[in-house]
Order: structure tokens, then sequence, then C-alpha cells
């Protein structure tokens, strides 16, 4: 089982909307700046990116690489499991540089596929085992705990279910809108623990299989990407969902969402998103430079402040206190499972107990 050091973390999220970016300001970035526009001479002229984060982030910094660098930054925003599946489709003529944001299980199928091309960072001292590929095929970004999501204007938090039991209540049936798994490395990852939790004892997914046959009673819609699923939480047309924690925080306290969260009391499976290089980029040289760039101590730092999300470096100083203070109780789970069960449980469930008519298509 890959171990891992967790860092302490969540709870309620009342940060404050006037938190703004001390790095970029820094002294030396007059200097980094110069040095950057020399290097960038001998890099090439653009940089490929496929992610899951949205365009939010990837605005933000395709914006500020741009800035730094002077090369052209085009990215591709789609969910985990479509990254890893585009990747693969074009194998013989790789069209990205980076991929960047995935469940580290998502990497580790990636290079039992001989997708992606090694790479070891300048910052690799700070990332503890566990947080990287042992032969730096990837290496961890953030960690992303899982949560239920409500409607705050519909649901009153007491009324919420604190644990992920408590979602199969009859009660809440035609209430669930949840993002189509297949799709979702987020999803993915939710139901293969909901499966693990029996299997890893029984060697059997049934138990888990039941498990799902009952949310999917529950649920009213499978939405066909995060932003659909978003909105019709919000107008009330479901009431609950379960999704990553730093996208519920993001959007409750930056766009005004009417959500909030519940960890799940008897534990949650914990996320690390990660980056790669795709093997055969056609612009290597642009590809590492845009890998260190996005995972310095201050990209970490803009990513903690407005983007919710937890660094896996361990040298990343005055993070929110929301990180520093508060704890989450981590699901213990030996990731190499999923990895090898991942597509088959997800296959079964989508030909055996999904019920089609609720997927929604874009």
């Amino acid at each position: 089982m890959k171990k891992r050091k967790m860092v302490s973390l969540l709870g309620v999220l009342t940060l404050s909307a006037t938190m703004i970016l001390s790095a970029c300001g820094s002294s030396g970035e007059k200097d980094s700046k110069e040095t950057s526009k020399e290097s960038a001479n001998k890099l090439e002229d653009k940089v490929v990116i496929y992610s899951p984060h949205g365009k939010d982030i990837l605005g933000q910094f395709e914006k500020m690489f741009e800035e730094k660098y002077g090369i052209d930054v085009e990215w591709l925003d789609m969910g985990s499991q479509e990254v890893l599946d585009r990747i693969r489709s074009e194998k013989n003529n790789p069209q990205a540089d980076v991929w960047w944001g995935a469940p580290s299980t998502n990497f580790e199928q990636a290079k039992g596929e001989d997708l992606l091309d090694p790479y070891e960072p300048t910052y690799s001292a700070t990332l503890d085992e566990g947080f990287h590929e042992p032969d730096w095929y990837w290496t961890g970004t953030s960690q992303t705990p899982e949560v239920i999501m409500y409607n705050t204007k519909l649901l009153k938090k007491e009324e919420v279910p604190k644990d992920w039991d408590e979602l199969l209540d009859p009660k809440w049936k035609d209430k669930i809108i949840i993002r189509y798994p297949l799709a979702s490395g987020t999803m993915r990852t939710i139901f293969s623990a909901m499966i693990y939790r029996d299997f890893k004892d029984s060697g059997d997914p049934n138990t888990g299989y039941e498990w799902l046959k009952k949310l999917d009673a529950n649920t009213k819609e499978y939405s066909a990407n995060p932003e659909m699923m978003y909105n019709k939480v919000a107008k009330g047309e479901g009431l609950l969902s379960v999704w990553g924690m730093p996208d519920v925080a993001m959007l409750k306290e930056q766009k005004n969402y009417p959500f909030d969260f519940i960890i799940p009391a008897s534990g949650t499976p914990v996320l690390t998103e990660g980056i790669a290089i795709v093997k055969g980029a056609p612009h290597p040289k642009a590809a590492e430079a845009f890998y260190e760039f996005v995972n310095t101590p201050e990209a970490a730092k803009i990513l903690a402040e407005q983007h919710y999300r937890i660094p896996t470096r361990n040298d990343v100083t005055d993070l929110p206190d929301w990180i520093k203070n508060t704890e989450i109780k981590e699901m213990d789970i030996d990731w190499d499972v999923f990895e090898s069960q991942s597509d088959v449980w997800m296959k079964y469930w989508d030909e055996n107990i999904k019920n089609g008519d609720k997927q929604i298509k874009e």
C-alpha cells in the first residue's frame, strides 16, 4: 500500500474575500522575469495543456505563464478520465505537452500504458513519499478531500446527511444530482471508495454494487459536466451532490453559490492530484517550464488562497488557517487496488446499475 503524509486540513471555510496574491508582487519578481525572458529564448513557442482544473485556474495560469515567458499557452478543459482517454487516442501522434490535474490513479494507468515521460522536477526534495511516482512519471500537486455538497437555501446543516450511508435514505429520492462518473476522476474515486469499503476485507465488490444501486435509485440525474451539476443544485433541481471540497468551497466563497459541505464522519477518500509530461510531447522544454511554474511555492499559495487547493509540497509557508488548523478523517485506501480495479467496477456500474434515462448529455 502506498503511504503518504496527510496535511492537516478542512473544516468550515470562512476565508475572507479580500485574500489577494502576495507572491506575484515580490521584490525578486522583476529579476526572475528578466531571467525567464532569457530562458524563454531556448524554449518552444507554445505549450499545450490538458486539464480538468476549469477555466478559472487555467485562464489565470495561462496569463501568468505567458507574461513571464512570452510563450503561448493553449489548454483544453475536460474531465480527468476524458484526458486519459484522449491521450490514449493520440498515443501515436501526441498533441498535448502537459497533463495537469487528475487523481494519481489515472496517472498510474497512463504510466502503465507508456503514455508519460518521466521528469524529476527541481523541487523533488519537497515531496514526501506517496506524493510522487518513484521514477517521476508524475508528481502530486495538491490533495482533494471528497465531501457531501448541499444547497444551503433549501437545507439546514442539521438536515444534511452526515455520512455516506445516509445518502441512501429514501427521503433523498430524486434529490441527488451527480456528475456523470465515467468522465470524472473525482466521481470514479468516490464510487470506487464505496465499493472498496467492503472489498478490502471480502475481495468481493457486490456489497459495494448494492450500495451504488441504492444511490442510483435516489439520484435524479447524472450531469454531463460539473457546471451543469452546480447550476442544477444551485437552482434547487437537486438538493445534494458528492464532489471535491476545493470546488465546493470556491463556489461558495468566491461565486456566492448557495453551497456548503459535510465531511463524511466515517472517513473520506483524499485524492492526490498530479501533473505529468505526455510522452512524445511536441514542446518538451516548454512543458518542463510550465510543469515547474505551476508548482512553485508562490503558485501553491495562489492555488491555496484563491482556489482552495491543499499543496503537497512540504515547504509552502503561510498557508490559510483552514489548512493549518483543521483536520479530516482520511479513508485508508490502497490506491494500487483502485488503479487495478476501478475500470472494472465502473464498467459494471455503467452496464448493470446505472439508470440510463438519468444520464444527461451535453
